[in-house]
């Protein structure tokens, strides 16, 4: 009888430490903070930015934290599910965060002011492309014109109705708004005369579609420097897509770019913006994401706040820490 108790009682101990156990691995498990990451629609770098971020090994291997991707419309829907709280981190254009700080939105003027920049990512470039030879040579020659403009919801939309307005053509098109890879689709059926991109490039829409058509690029640069559309919207800078960026497009095209920033809520954890930036910008981190598209070659601890005026644009503070500590801010 004695043995029979005592291997009860030894039963017992083993019991209650797997239970134990088992409660202390589910209480650190539910511990970690869940953020999810609005990346964007497919075929945009937007959607490549979370995926990365995803998958890194250290991100998913991170005891404070997880990261998921989740898909959206892009820049403009980002902001208000970071702003939200629906989602922790996301990518949204520094053009756009400044107009919705300040109330500004085309047909909103809601103010988002719980959108906090966290680092520079990328410069990301207008692209209008047509068919070589289609006589459409500037935006005025598409007055009448079928032109993808990005899906709704999308910076790319956003930044199209802003140009288009500006310039005087935006009712005078016929408007399609879809996401890159069902405009390039649409365009090689010839079911679009142009579609317009706001992305990095090369753009994978753009190389499908000179796969079945000849294309060109429109020049957007001197349209902007002679309308005054920079002097009105100074975060945009002039750029130049170089010649051979995609098949037959045998010139340099000028056309004008806003920077594609990594946001948080202000409500995240300074502690998790810290450690995703100190665990994304190390020389592995950013192979791991040059690896996932060349674009993210942009990406640097020097260039860390480009484009980013804490005056206008406030960092978080959790990325203050660190880009004080690397010596970017002073």
């Amino acid at each position: 009888m004695k043995v029979l108790s005592h291997r009860i009682t030894v039963l017992a101990l083993a019991l209650v430490l797997a239970v134990g156990m088992t409660m202390t691995t589910s209480s650190n498990a539910d511990a970690k903070n869940r953020h999810i990451f609005g990346g964007g629609p497919a075929g945009g770098t937007f959607q490549v930015v979370a995926n990365a971020i995803q998958v890194y090994d250290p991100v998913k291997n991170s005891p404070n934290f997880s990261v998921k991707a989740q898909s959206s419309g892009g820049s403009t829907e980002n902001l208000r599910t970071v702003n939200s709280g629906r989602v922790s981190f996301g990518t949204v254009y520094a053009g756009e965060v400044y107009l919705g700080r300040n109330g500004l939105l085309s047909n909103d003027t809601n103010k988002y002011e719980k959108v906090m920049a966290v680092s520079y990512l990328y410069g990301a470039p207008a692209q209008l492309v047509v068919r070589k030879g289609s006589g459409i040579n500037t935006p005025q020659d598409l007055i009448d014109k079928k032109v993808g403009v990005g899906n709704a919801g999308s910076g790319a939309f956003a930044n199209c109705e802003l140009f288009f307005k500006h310039l005087g053509i935006w009712d005078k098109i016929e408007r399609n708004a879809m996401g890159y890879d069902d405009a390039a689709q649409a365009f090689g059926n010839e079911q679009l005369d142009a579609f317009w991109l706001f992305t990095a490039f090369p753009s994978g829409a753009v190389i499908m579609a000179a796969q079945t058509n000849d294309i060109d690029l429109v020049d957007l640069d001197n349209l902007a420097k002679t309308s005054g559309y920079y002097e009105k919207y100074p975060y945009f800078s002039s750029l130049t897509v170089p010649a051979g960026t995609y098949r037959g497009v045998d010139t340099p095209t000028n056309s004008f770019q806003d920077s594609a920033l990594l946001v948080a809520n202000a409500d995240v954890s300074a502690d998790d913006v810290y450690e995703l930036l100190s665990l994304i910008y190390t020389p592995e981190g950013l192979a791991h994401m040059v690896q996932q598209k060349k674009t993210f070659k942009e990406m640097t601890v020097a260039d860390g706040v480009k484009g980013i005026n804490p005056d206008v644009t406030p960092l978080h503070p959790g990325a203050v820490k660190f880009w004080t500590e690397k010596g970017v801010l002073k």
